[in-house]
């Protein structure tokens, strides 16, 4: 079973930088203002669960799929 980052977008405040951005080892997320959200490409993400941690709103979270 494998592990996925999502996002609760009622939770991300949306007005800056997502600081799990820089912990993505792999890039999997992206942003494409300060003002959005940010995306997740579930065909990079490797669940390993750090932009989960880093997220200061709890709005990135992990999920199993499979």
């Amino acid at each position: 079973m494998r592990k996925l980052a999502k996002i609760n977008l009622d939770r991300c405040p949306q007005n800056h930088r997502c600081p799990s951005l820089q912990v993505c080892p792999v890039g999997a997320l992206t942003q494409d203002n300060p003002y959005s959200a940010p995306v997740i490409h579930e065909t990079h993400c490797i669940g390993c669960g750090k932009c989960a941690m880093v997220c200061p709103k709890k709005a990135l979270f992990m999920v199993k799929e499979g």
